[in-house]
């Protein structure tokens, strides 16, 4: 098992700044990849960026690219999400998630609340 924690959540003006983590704990030796997810009520959790975790090899949705970015810290197991220029739009909940051996988005954390005032 894996267990994620996300935090840097909360309330910014439109135009601001986040800086969302996401810590990593348990069985984390086959994780492939790990990415950002959000979700809006009545809408589809969408990725929002992704990075192989012993390359660092990143990928960002068209929504996203230039503003956001995703990083990881090896050694402390934790992934962030830099989040800049940001919109009322980005309003969701985000969630990190652990994509393992069997090639499929298998861990979740509990998510955190990102809300972009206009």
């Amino acid at each position: 098992q894996v267990q994620l924690v996300e935090s840097g959540g909360g309330l910014v003006q439109a135009g601001g700044s986040l800086k969302l983590s996401c810590a990593a704990t348990g069985r984390t030796w086959n994780r492939l990849e790990m990415g950002w997810f959000r979700q809006t009520p009545g809408k589809e959790r969408e990725l929002v960026a992704r990075i192989t975790w012993v390359s660092g090899f990143t990928t960002y949705s068209d929504v996203v690219k230039g503003r956001f970015t995703i990083s990881r810290d090896k050694a402390k197991n934790t992934l962030f999400l830099q989040m800049n220029s940001l919109k009322p739009e980005d309003t969701a909940e985000y969630y990190c998630s652990v994509k393992d051996n069997s090639n499929s988005w298998a861990y979740w954390g509990q998510g955190t609340q990102v809300t972009v005032s206009s």
